[in-house]
């Protein structure tokens, strides 16, 4: 007899139908069939990256004859550096974008077909950790109900897999699930599983779903708890895999949609409205060594266990161990092998959610600056398409831009500084007839700012323009004139908004080579307001950044001060620039004047109404565990999914025992909840016998402390009875 017990059965999925992931070797580049780039790509790529180099050298070669008028000196050598850097980095973007307008992307999803024909099976797999669960159950019925409706219900299946480790999280998300598949029943499966180990995160948990049921299914589609996609987008992509067997990876370009802050509504039009210029130069320019965002794509399973299973780097975090930003590299591993991985910018019907305000952005980001400065280790690669190593630079420069930037006005400052104290040496050869002078060029230094501001807002000029000629979006973003007031308030927006961003992402690039590592938390989503305390206490300290700085500026010259006004603008209003962020009242007020409105907020397609609605229907709150103890109807449900943690023999969980002996001394229910800790929580949950003990000490609370049990926060009745059962119903279940 084994002293380790099987491997867990989940009584919510299907048979076990597994595919091997071998974990990949980054020093040995695999065999592969080159394939063939059309000469449109190639095209591109000139486009693309000639462009970048031929604008970034000649804004260095006048950034060099500007400070080479009176002599170069050592600090302006390091200024003219960054700035090389820097105005490379937002060329790149300008070029892309004229990429885009010139070019056509090789990938053209079929626009003239009728309903394509299918004949595999396609996995939306949803993977979910601490979410809110209602908001996920209402997104993934409206697409199984619409799949269902078009005919494809054999062809597609519903899987969520949790990593959830709260434990009134988990007895909602269970229940969301029940009522899920009830609400889908007859018309599409839903599959469900969490599991008590939650090695890799994201990435392994989708690996041990391709390992043990990823044989049934030909491709599937990665969602994030925020995801909704159309059913006809999900049929095309399924058609557009079936048609294409060298397609790997297939991403969709996700529109952001449903924000009412602030914050959210300004992402949102950006993203309309110069979002599609950027991406259509991007997928111009990658053809087939695209890249994968993580979420909104369709895989090739088959493809996917061959050559993406991620190996832990050597040595510890933030830049060994795990790999967290897991989509690039898979997306580097899959066209390594020879898969296509390709971006589909002309299928609609894809969208995400952004977070609520600048805090929750920079919190998200803490996480994604680690996974992306990670790469380092990843970027030398053997065997790696050049476009995908080219991906992984652009993703660590999307956050060490920031700390150039910072580096970039700093030694400015300094030079002005140095102008300032730092008395000139006329003579510095001693004996010589004429003085030297320390002269700056002022006409180029003029030519060249405006050249910058040009290349820096041409992307949104383009998208802009592209906008203005279009009736739809004109019309559908308010009017030309509520168009164009809409970019200028979205561009003042944004440029308060980049300096606090710029210290952000350089506190987080400074953390993480300093080897801090980032953890694992939810993200939140949704609208919660930002409080003035939050914004005070998150920024209080750009706020002295910035009125300190002004203050040695203006001690200086107020010609310095004028220079830096720009940046220290949005530092010392940071605090209510950030709150004014996650204001749904704000969001409202320009919502009135017809500003920062997009075609999904005037004129929702039907999949996004049906969302909206449900999210209205079921978004309640819900104590998790006192729901379980008082209503028949939510133990049912969650026992129905829930399961008990592996055990092995010879070596029992310490939280179980602790958790059962803790609930043999406890006297009331109350006592019991605080004595347990969340890890005790999540085993009495999953146990019938324990949760019939917490039943018992709530049946003795209300006969001997009366007042101990009302006290507790349950949003619901606490009688066993069938109203309470409709109570809860009404809470967490959809219409049917």
């Amino acid at each position: 007899m084994t002293l380790f017990s099987a491997m867990p059965s989940y009584p919510g999925m299907p048979p076990e139908q597994g595919l091997a992931t071998p974990s990949q070797n980054l020093r040995q580049a695999p065999a592969r069939q080159p394939a063939a780039t059309p000469h449109s790509v190639h095209l591109a790529r000139l486009l693309a990256f000639g462009g970048a180099l031929g604008l970034g050298a000649f804004g260095t070669y006048e950034m060099t004859q500007v400070v080479s008028a009176g002599g170069t000196t050592v600090l302006e050598g390091i200024i003219t550096a960054l700035f090389a850097i820097t105005f490379t980095w937002i060329s790149f973007a300008a070029s892309s974008a004229i990429t885009g307008v010139l070019v056509r992307p090789d990938r053209r999803m079929p626009t003239d077909r009728g309903a394509p024909e299918l004949s595999r099976r396609t996995a939306l797999v949803m993977p979910v950790y601490n979410e809110n669960p209602v908001e996920i159950a209402a997104a993934l019925r409206v697409m199984g109900r619409g799949l269902a409706e078009a005919g494809r219900k054999r062809n597609f299946e519903i899987v969520i897999i949790s990593d959830t480790s709260d434990p009134d999280a988990w007895v909602a998300e269970t229940t969301a699930v029940d009522q899920l598949q009830r609400a889908l029943a007859g018309l599409i499966p839903v599959w469900y599983r969490r599991r008590w180990n939650n090695d890799g995160k994201k990435a392994g948990n989708v690996r041990e779903f391709i390992e043990r049921w990823g044989g049934r299914y030909d491709h599937f589609i990665v969602l994030d708890a925020d995801s909704l996609m159309a059913p006809s987008t999900l049929i095309e992509l399924a058609a557009a895999m079936e048609s294409d067997p060298q397609i790997g990876i297939l991403q969709t370009v996700p529109t952001l949609a449903g924000g009412r802050t602030l914050f959210q509504r300004m992402q949102q039009f950006a993203n309309r409205i110069y979002g599609p210029v950027v991406a259509n130069g991007l997928a111009a320019w990658q053809g087939g060594d695209g890249n994968y965002r993580g979420h909104n794509a369709i895989i090739r399973t088959s493809a996917f266990a061959q050559c993406c299973g991620l190996p832990d780097l050597p040595g510890r975090q933030p830049f060994g161990g795990q790999i967290l930003s897991h989509d690039f590299v898979e997306a580097a591993l899959m066209r390594r092998a020879g898969w296509k991985v390709e971006i589909a910018t002309d299928l609609p019907g894809s969208w995400e959610d952004s977070p609520p305000s600048l805090v929750d952005t920079a919190v998200r980001d803490r996480r994604w600056a680690q996974g992306n400065l990670q790469h380092l280790r990843i970027i030398g690669a053997k065997g790696l398409a050049w476009p995908s190593r080219v991906h992984f630079f652009a993703g660590i420069m999307s956050y060490c831009a920031s700390p150039i930037w910072l580096l970039l006005i700093v030694a400015g400052f300094a030079l002005a500084l140095q102008a300032h104290f730092v008395k000139p040496e006329y003579f510095p050869d001693g004996f010589q007839l004429f003085p030297t002078w320390p002269v700056l060029d002022s006409e180029r230094m003029i030519r060249l700012f405006v050249l910058t501001m040009a290349v820096l807002l041409l992307p949104k000029f383009i998208g802009l323009t592209r906008a203005l000629l279009s009736s739809h979006l004109r019309r559908n973003c308010g009017g030309g004139l509520a168009l164009v007031g809409s970019a200028l308030g979205e561009l003042v927006l944004s440029a308060l908004y980049a300096p606090v961003m710029m210290v952000v992402h350089s506190r987080h690039v400074f953390e993480i080579l300093a080897g801090r590592d980032a953890g694992w938390a939810p993200q939140r989503r949704g609208h919660g307001a930002m409080t003035w305390s939050d914004a005070v206490r998150y920024h209080y300290g750009h706020t002295l950044i910035g009125l300190g700085t002004a203050a040695v500026a203006w001690m200086l010259s107020p010609g310095i001060l004028a220079w830096l006004a720009p940046t220290l603008a949005g530092l010392v209003l940071s605090a209510p620039l950030s709150f004014a962020s996650g204001s749904e009242a704000a969001g409202r007020t320009l919502r009135r004047f017809n500003l920062l409105l997009t075609p999904e907020e005037r004129s929702p397609s039907r999949i996004l109404r049906e969302h909206r609605a449900a999210i209205v229907d079921i978004n309640r709150p819900l104590h998790g565990i006192v729901a379980l103890v008082r209503m028949a109807s939510v133990r049912e449900a969650h026992m129905r999914w829930a399961h008990e943690a592996p055990r092995r023999r010879g070596n029992p969980d310490a939280a179980q025992l602790t958790a059962t002996q803790k609930l043999s001394e406890a006297e009331t229910l109350e006592e019991a909840l605080s004595w347990l800790d969340k890890r005790e929580r999540m085993h009495v949950i999953s146990q019938p016998t324990l949760i019939g003990r917490l039943i018992d000490l709530d049946a003795r609370t209300a006969l001997r402390f009366p007042e101990a049990q009302r006290s507790l926060p349950a949003q619901v009745p606490s009688a066993d009875s069938q109203r309470d059962d409709r109570a809860l119903e009404e809470l967490v279940a959809s219409p049917a």
